[in-house]
């Protein structure tokens, strides 16, 4: 834990400026953090996951399960969310934010159930990176009507 924190420094001990890999790692890990909110980490969130980001970095299948590897550890290292919000927040301008709450949307319903405890992730997340819940609401409902979902 003390090298991950030591990492999110530079060497003058001043928070780093996130890189792209930063970026996108945070991203995966919030991701994960959604498909493990209800204690199901099941495999049709995980290659939900590996789809999401390929599709929205434009990547390969390989790469996307790369990263999604390495979100893993950053994600087990971790005891909180501030560091991958706050690089998300930081990284990506608003529009970008939205579609992370499309992504995390995306996560939440992939096993077909939605968890009161995914939703209430994702509704911390969008308030961490500055979505508005108009936004958050709008993005939810995108996937939604995305997904062919039926909600009652």
């Amino acid at each position: 834990m003390i090298a991950f924190l030591k990492a999110l420094l530079s060497e003058d001990g001043s928070p780093k400026k996130a890189t792209v890999d930063d970026a996108h790692i945070a991203t995966a890990a919030l991701l994960i953090e959604a498909a493990l909110s209800d204690n199901d980490f099941q495999d049709v969130e995980r290659q939900a996951i590996v789809d999401v980001l390929e599709r929205h970095y434009h990547i390969s299948a390989e790469e996307a399960r790369e990263l999604v590897s390495a979100a893993e550890i950053a994600q087990a290292n971790s005891e909180q969310l501030f560091y991958f919000t706050r690089t998300v927040k930081d990284s990506f301008p608003i529009e970008t934010r939205v579609q992370m709450i499309e992504m995390l949307w995306e996560i939440a319903y992939a096993d077909g159930v939605l968890s009161k405890f995914e939703a209430n992730l994702v509704r911390r997340i969008a308030g961490l990176i500055y979505v508005s819940d108009r936004d958050r609401g709008d993005a939810r409902k995108r996937v939604v009507a995305k997904l062919g979902i039926q909600e009652a």
